[in-house]
Order: C-alpha cells, then structure tokens, then sequence
C-alpha cells in the first residue's frame, strides 16, 4: 500500500486525457465541432485536468460550483477548493447540451472535446474581490478575469493534447503519476513541494534545505505555462536550479520538476491551490514562505500562511510548511529568519526580485551572500544576450513578483 497523501477528493487520479484508439476517434470527431478558442490560462488548466492534477475534476465549474468556490472555497458536493477553474466565451451560438472542441488561442491546436452542460454569465467584479482581494486591472490575475468572454461554459471534457510541454521540457516535465511513481520508487513518504517561478537564490536554498531536515525529499517544481513580461523564462530558470542542486545539494534528496499552469498571482487563495495539487502529485507538504504567489503590495508578507488557519482541517491532506523571511546575516555569519536572527535591517542582504533584475540587466555581479556564483553566471549569460529593447521592457515591468 502506498505510503504517500492520497489524491485530492478521491482514492486515485483521475486523468481526463485520451491515447490509443480513443484519442484518434475523438480527433477525429472533434474536427467536425464547433470551435471554441481558449486563453493561455485556460489551456494550462486544460492540460492539468488532462494529467490528472486537478483530480477529481472532471471539467470546467458550473455556476453553483463557481459561486461556491468564490465565496466559501466549497464546490457544490462539499469538495474544497479555493480558485474556481472555468472556461469563457463571447460566442453567442453555443448552448448547453452541444459539443464542442476547445482550440489553443497560440497554437491553433485541438486541445480536448467538451460536452456543454452548462452556460451562464458571472460577476467578474466579485470574482476578483474574493479570490484577488482587489478589482484593480493592475493586477495580473485581474486583468486575467476582466479580459475573459461573456459566458461561462461549463461541462465535463475529453483531453487531447499534451499541449506540447513533454517535447518541449523532456524529463522535467513530469505528470502526477510520474512524480508518484518516482517517489515510490524512492521510498520516500514525506515530500515537500518548493514553488518556484524564479531562479532560487540562497534564501530558496536555505528554505529547501529547511525541508530535506525533515522530509524525506524535497521536489522543486516550477511554473512552465504563462508568466508576466520580465520573468525568466522556464529553460533559463531550469538550468540555474539545476546548476545550484549539482553544486550545493545532497544527491537523492531533490527532484525537480515543473507543471504547465499559468501564475494566477492570487497570493493566499493561489497558496491554496497549490497545496491541493501538489497533493495530487504526492507531495505531504507545500513550503509556504514570505508573499507566496503574490505581486506588487496586493497581499501582506504572511497572508499566505494565515489562510491555511483559516480553512477546516480536513480540506487538504497536504499541510503548509511555514517558514519566515530568510535572508544572509553578516553578524549571525550565515543564512537566518525573522525567527532566528537578532540583528538589524543593516546587517542583512535583503534584494527585491525589482533590484535583482535590474542589476543583472545591468551586467552587475549579484552578492555572493544573496546568489550562489554558479547560479548568477547562468543568469548573467542570458541577461547578456537579451536584446537591448528587452532589456528596457524588463526594468519597466510594471509588477514585482515575489
């Protein structure tokens, strides 16, 4: 019997996307459906309930699931779950009870075959303010929901594509079951789960390092679906991480990995999120540290561990490992938190992820105390071969991700 959490709302995963036969006769069903094209955002979402990592879900959320989820973090059947997964459309034609195909809006490709169950409008303006804390279109996650269409769809659907994320990331691109199976293959039963979607620094470091003490391995899992302007991209980040695991890691301690989500950038609720996915892929515990998920100012630096108070004790089986800000101290001779460390501001390297970007676009050396020097080399060598005009988009980038 297994040893690890299992799956969220159910006793196995429920991956929704076909092979063999079935998805060559669904291909070619699907030729002949209406179109409906899907948002960056949606396609990750698409791709996740294909692979099994937003089990149980069998499809988009319906208008009482929607609502329920907005304001109590509760489908309708009593199932947790903190960011509702929808799809929109602005086509007036479609109505419950057609099929349809579900076209990626960057590549033109069938991604799955939906069976409409459901079509209803929202209040996108209350969707924002309980899920985002904020109306303002400043906001990343904003603006994701006020550009959405008119109507919600909603059904179950039949996934028909990997959306491209194994071809273009090979063996860092893992699904659920292989994660699982790999930490099966392990002997491992305690896993922390490190999100990232920037390169890890030695506050990172120290923060994984903080969970190999006392789980049995630790996955450090990036986003490769959809960022913000000035982000780095998924391959660079990769080789960075890799770089500082080779040089600073024990060996059989870490897996890294990445999943095809696009960022939310919803702070405490997108916390949520990733607890309960990351149980889906086999992890007994997040790493939940200062402004997990948030930009700019919208969320206070420790929201995202309060929430997981604040939700009833059997909603996830995944728990938060909370760790305060960390950072290098010059007096205590090392890397500290707000917990363990006496000393003042003035002794401690504290950057913004704003500061960082602007000195490596700047072709500055990064602190040894803040960057390991291999993993500033890597980053280096790609701000070096940015082209000046990107360089000017990237220290103008209106948000400051954390």
């Amino acid at each position: 019997m297994s040893k690890l959490v299992p799956p969220h709302g159910s006793n196995e995963l429920k991956p929704l996307a076909l092979d063999g036969n079935g998805l060559n006769a669904e291909l070619a069903t699907a030729q002949n459906l209406a179109k409906i094209s899907v948002t960056s955002r949606e396609e990750g979402d698409i791709i996740m309930l294909g692979i099994g990592g937003f089990t149980p879900l069998d499809g988009f959320m319906g208008k009482a699931d929607w609502l329920g989820v907005v304001d109590n973090m509760t489908m309708e059947n009593g199932l947790f779950w903190p960011i509702p997964i929808t799809l929109s459309t602005d086509d007036e034609a479609v109505q419950a009870g057609d099929e349809v195909a579900l076209v990626s809006s960057k590549s033109g490709e069938i991604l799955a075959t939906m069976a409409v169950s459901e079509k209803y409008s929202i209040d996108k303006s209350h969707e924002c303010q309980s899920v985002y804390k904020t109306t303002e279109t400043e906001h990343p996650g904003v603006a994701m929901v006020m550009a959405q269409g008119k109507y919600n769809l909603a059904g179950s659907i039949k996934v028909l594509s990997g959306g491209g994320f194994s071809e273009k990331y090979g063996d860092l691109y893992m699904t659920p079951m292989q994660t699982r199976a790999y930490f099966e293959d392990k002997g491992w039963a305690t896993i922390a789960a490190f999100q990232t979607r920037n390169p890890m620094h030695r506050s990172h470091e120290y923060l994984a390092k903080i969970a190999v003490e006392i789980c049995d391995g630790v996955m450090i899992h990036s986003v490769l679906g959809g960022l913000k302007a000035g982000d780095i991209p998924a391959g660079v980040r990769s080789e960075a991480i890799a770089t500082l695991l080779e040089n600073y890691f024990v060996d059989n301690t870490i897996l890294q990995s990445g999943y095809p989500l696009d960022m939310r950038y919803a702070g405490p609720r997108e916390a949520l999120l990733h607890a309960l996915f990351r149980q889906n892929y086999g992890c007994s515990h997040l790493i939940v540290g200062r402004d997990h998920a948030g930009v700019d100012d919208y969320y206070g630096p420790f929201d995202a561990h309060n929430i997981f108070d604040e939700i009833p004790a059997d909603a996830l089986v995944t728990k938060a490992l909370k760790i305060d800000w960390t950072f290098w101290c010059h007096r205590c001779g090392g890397m500290a938190s707000m917990k363990t460390c006496p000393h003042s501001g003035d002794d401690r390297v504290l950057l913004s992820g704003t500061k960082v970007r602007k000195m490596l676009t700047d072709g500055e050396d990064l602190p040894a105390e803040f960057s390991r020097p291999e993993v500033a080399k890597v980053l280096q060598a790609y701000y070096a071969g940015i082209k000046d005009e990107d360089k000017v988009e990237i220290k103008m980038s209106g948000h400051s991700a954390k």
